[in-house]
């Protein structure tokens, strides 16, 4: 009597362990499917040693200064504002243009980028993502006047 026992708890157990599996695998393959579907970097041009690209000129209607204003972030009074007219890298990296001090931010976060005449935020593959209104970013986003960007507990308003 313990047999047959036996044997229904090891399929039981082997059927919960291919389900967990097959679980696993479909979320995986959802995951991947949002960044491909975000799109592939457009290839950029081989650089040539010793040349320095120029930044592209700004162009801007109105003569709009974009900038970044703190709202909450550690290490920074809120009001303080980043001048991001040239784009900008956010991140817990020394070498980010706007550095976050906060335990949810990568190294490279996410960075603010001049499209056409408007600026956009993108993420930059983080762990625990970029949120734009309350809502997590899939692609790059335009940035509106007064949008806050929220990377953890630290939070930018736009301003131009």
């Amino acid at each position: 009597m313990d047999e047959p026992l036996a044997v229904a708890l090891k399929f039981g157990f082997l059927a919960v362990l291919y389900l967990f599996l097959l679980w696993v695998a479909r979320s995986s393959m959802r995951d991947l499917s949002r960044y491909e579907s975000a799109g592939a970097p457009a290839a950029q041009p081989a650089e040539v040693p010793g040349l320095r690209r120029k930044p592209a000129p700004t162009q801007f209607a109105g003569g709009v200064d974009p900038t970044l204003e703190v709202v909450a972030a550690m290490g920074f009074e809120p009001g303080t504002t980043f001048a991001i007219r040239e784009g900008a890298t956010m991140g817990r990296s020394d070498d980010a243009d706007i550095h976050i001090d906060d335990p949810f931010a990568s190294s490279a976060h996410a960075r603010i980028f001049l499209r056409g005449e408007y600026m956009y935020v993108e993420d930059m593959a983080s762990t625990n993502g970029t949120y734009l209104n309350g809502r997590q970013l899939k692609t790059a986003e335009r940035l509106k006047m007064a949008d806050v960007i929220r990377i953890g507990d630290t939070e930018y308003r736009y301003r131009e």
